[in-house]
């Protein structure tokens, strides 16, 4: 039981420090605004900003993690 509880604490340590702004509401309504918005075709600015020039060079290499990743990256950070 306390190598699960250190686990889940590890976990989430390890994402707030990569993302401080996942505790706060407001930035889960952006996250899934642009989740939404990209079912739709029309990407937001903030979002398109976020996005790295290699990500469109490695067009082959676009695996569901790197594009949470971005996603997180633009409403989190």
């Amino acid at each position: 039981m306390k190598f699960f509880l250190f686990l889940f604490f590890g976990i989430f340590v390890g994402l707030y420090l990569a993302w401080p702004g996942l505790v706060i509401p407001d930035n889960w309504k952006c996250f899934n605004q642009i989740i939404a918005q990209s079912a739709e075709d029309k990407i937001s600015l903030k979002a398109g900003l976020e996005i790295s020039p290699s990500y469109f060079l490695k067009a082959k290499n676009k695996k569901a993690t790197s594009k949470i990743r971005i996603v997180a990256d633009a409403c989190f950070r």
